[in-house]
């Protein structure tokens, strides 16, 4: 089994071992392949292991001998499902890898927000504590998150590690999603309709799928619903979010400010107009990218590939739209 990993080192960029997926075939991992690489890399690949690089179907009209697509994320959009279906070839993806990962991530975003700890401790570094005459300071208002609303749109696995870790907090949650579910242990989620959480929460998280229905989702309307005292995190997909909107609205205070781990395009020109936008922390779609969340992928990624090679496919995408 030949295989070949088209944009390895954002899996591992140095910190893990390729070991498990060497196992079950000769291998040949690059770093990063442009578009115009891939056909020359991947014209003798069995298997193409692929995180971010696309697969269309011109390109993989000129890729007989492929049989497999290990898309090394959940989502799996880079690849045109429907020509590879109509080509004989497998898809699968690895769900379900970095749920506490990035809910983590939501978290350290929030509680920045709140206590500004990269902001005192610089400031303490600068002297700052040591001039006062009070054994205590503040550089601005510290905020709490007991009693305060949490407003989480998409209730997958990660939607629901973010739901059990706000309740942990002492917080209220709302959720809006396509279809609602109890979920044993989060029988405190309250279902509401998307304006009523706009409306509502304190704090909301973004943990939806980009559709159709969900592009766009926070623009200039969704924000004007927001209580100007309110904080936006985004660790899904940058589409969700009108970015210009959100500009206008953090520049004007109609919401307090925003966490961000996702963008429109990435990495982002130097002049993307969140950069320098006020009280936005931003982070470069990093949630997912602990050690232990990419150790699990790489794991999950070399099982799809050994039940495929075993016959009994697992985590297949795409099936729906074979003809």
């Amino acid at each position: 089994m030949n295989i070949v990993v088209l944009d390895g080192y954002t899996l591992n960029p140095g910190d893990l071992s390729w070991e498990e997926i060497s196992r079950l075939g000769k291998l040949t991992v690059y770093d990063r392949t442009t578009e115009e690489e891939i056909v020359q890399r991947a014209e003798d690949a069995e298997v193409v292991l692929s995180n971010k690089t696309p697969l269309s179907a011109e390109t993989l009209a000129r890729l007989p001998r492929l049989r497999y697509i290990g898309v090394l994320a959940t989502g799996y959009n880079i690849v045109d499902t429907k020509a590879a279906a109509q080509q004989g070839i497998t898809v699968t993806n690895v769900p379900d890898y970095s749920s506490f990962s990035v809910s983590q991530l939501v978290f350290s975003l929030i509680l920045e927000f709140c206590h500004q700890v990269q902001k005192h401790s610089d400031a303490v570094h600068g002297g700052r504590w040591s001039a006062i005459k009070d054994f205590t300071f503040s550089l601005s208002p510290l905020h709490g998150l007991i009693h305060k609303t949490m407003g989480i749109i998409g209730f997958g696995q990660i939607g629901q590690q973010v739901a059990q870790i706000a309740a942990a907090f002492g917080m209220h949650v709302v959720v809006h999603t396509r279809t609602a579910k109890q979920v044993e242990g989060l029988e405190h989620v309250r279902f509401v309709e998307e304006n009523e959480l706009f409306r509502e929460s304190d704090f909301i998280s973004l943990h939806c799928p980009l559709t159709d229905q969900t592009k766009g989702i926070v623009s200039s309307r969704t924000l004007g619903l927001m209580k100007p005292t309110a904080f936006l995190v985004n660790t899904a997909r940058g589409g969700h979010i009108v970015e210009q909107d959100l500009v206008d609205a953090l520049q004007a205070g109609t919401i307090a400010g925003a966490g961000l781990d996702v963008l429109s395009v990435e990495p982002p020109p130097a002049d993307h107009p969140l950069i320098g936008a006020p009280n936005c922390f931003l982070t470069p779609h990093m949630g997912w990218a602990t050690v232990e969340s990419r150790k699990s992928l790489m794991s999950l990624a070399a099982g799809n590939l050994q039940s495929f090679m075993d016959g009994a496919v697992r985590n297949q995408v795409g099936i729906d739209i074979a003809p």
